[in-house]
């Protein structure tokens, strides 16, 4: 069933001491879709996905969920509706795999209540959806670059949550894992509808995988829209300043985009 839940910016500007890294950014997030946002290191890609998450406060602008500012929201109240998946995170020592994912249900816990039936429920059923079950009784410690992503990635569904913002969730994982990962997320989409929006450096991924694709350039909204849309040979000089071919992907049907660098003369 895909999700209602509606999530914009609107004339959002973001930023770090003295510099504005995102300014006055417009956006919406297609509800039950995933979504991409790609663009040039530094662009303000993993700024933006932090305010989207409640984790960096606007200077001007805001951040709507459903109509609500998620920053004036409660946290919990938040954290039961959308999850984060941060770049990089880091699993305390000596954790299990059963216990990290065990703490995707801390929004749902009150001060009272105890350890439920459905607890139990939602963690075996991240577990399994992410084949990590296995894993359970492992330290996190102990797993590989696609194991330890894939767990995190089971501790964000144990959270339940309708929307799901993943910041670089393919970053370090070689190319097989960063297919597994985006399959699986894809699965995720398909079967629940929930919304997903992730950022990703590789653009041939973020066409293939996404429905919905936001390219920035300099904090600023280059294009959006359907990823056959936007990655064009001029969005890829834009953006990245990069020369480009782009092409029909014959497996997928997307867009894929070839880099032209000076050693390379084009065809």
């Amino acid at each position: 069933m895909t999700t209602d839940h509606k999530l914009a910016v609107e004339n959002l500007t973001l930023g770090y001491r003295d510099r504005d890294v995102i300014e006055r950014l417009d956006l919406l997030i297609p509800p039950g879709k995933i979504t991409a946002i790609v663009g040039a290191n530094a662009c303000g890609k993993s700024t933006l996905l932090r305010s989207m998450s409640r984790l960096l406060a606007p200077r001007a602008g805001q951040v709507l969920l459903d109509g609500k500012q998620v920053h004036k929201m409660p946290p919990k109240e938040l954290a039961r509706t959308l999850g984060l998946l941060p770049q990089s995170p880091i699993a305390p020592d000596g954790i299990t795999v059963a216990d990290l994912v065990s703490r995707g249900r801390h929004p749902h816990q009150r001060m009272i209540s105890r350890w439920s039936k459905e607890d139990d429920v939602a963690v075996a059923a991240a577990l399994d959806a992410t084949s990590t079950a296995d894993l359970a009784e492992r330290s996190v410690d102990e797993l590989s670059g696609g194991q330890r992503q894939r767990v995190w990635i089971a501790m964000a569904l144990a959270q339940q949550t309708e929307l799901l913002l993943l910041d670089e969730p393919t970053t370090f994982l070689d190319v097989s894992h960063q297919v597994e990962v985006l399959d699986l997320l894809t699965d995720l989409n398909r079967a629940r509808g929930t919304t997903i929006v992730m950022v990703l450096h590789d653009l041939n991924l973020a066409a293939r995988y996404a429905d919905h694709l936001i390219a920035l350039a300099a904090g600023h909204l280059h294009a959006a829209g359907d990823p056959s849309e936007v990655l064009t040979a001029d969005c890829v000089r834009a953006v990245f300043g990069l020369e480009s071919q782009v092409i029909e992907d014959p497996t997928s049907g997307k867009p894929l985009m070839l880099p032209i660098g000076r050693h390379h003369v084009q065809v």
